[in-house]
């Protein structure tokens, strides 16, 4: 999550959404540069408050199923089997996502459904 941007806009942090997870036995501990995903703030207010990063417990968890959606121009993008799929809206395909939304919507903030570019569930 700390390099992840919208590849649209290239705002930056995405929000994480998290309907599945698993705790992985194996993990490379990685700390993050800019954003802590972990707690939703950047690494630079953490540190400026003191506030110790909980880096090991945050790189054991892989994320298999949820959205990243960027508040700034309102896209999101679908987390399938721990792989993000951030392509552009010309290369996605609306059938599948839909479908996904409809599937998770009990998950997914009225929003991003309503909302949300380039397909909602206001579009059926």
């Amino acid at each position: 999550m700390d390099l992840l941007a919208c590849p649209v806009c290239k705002n930056f942090p995405l929000q994480l959404i998290v309907f599945n997870k698993v705790n992985s036995v194996t993990h490379t501990m990685n700390s993050c540069d800019e954003y802590c995903s972990y707690s939703r703030k950047k690494i630079a207010d953490l540190k400026n408050k003191r506030i110790s990063l909980n880096c090991k417990v945050c790189s054991q968890i892989n994320i298999v199923e949820g959205i990243l959606h960027c508040r700034k121009c309102r896209r999101w993008y679908p987390i399938i089997e721990e792989i993000p799929h951030m392509l552009p809206d010309e290369l996605r395909n609306g059938v599948e996502e839909i479908k996904f939304l409809i599937k998770n919507k009990e998950k997914i903030p009225h929003t991003i459904l309503r909302e949300g570019r380039p397909f909602n569930i206001l579009q059926l």
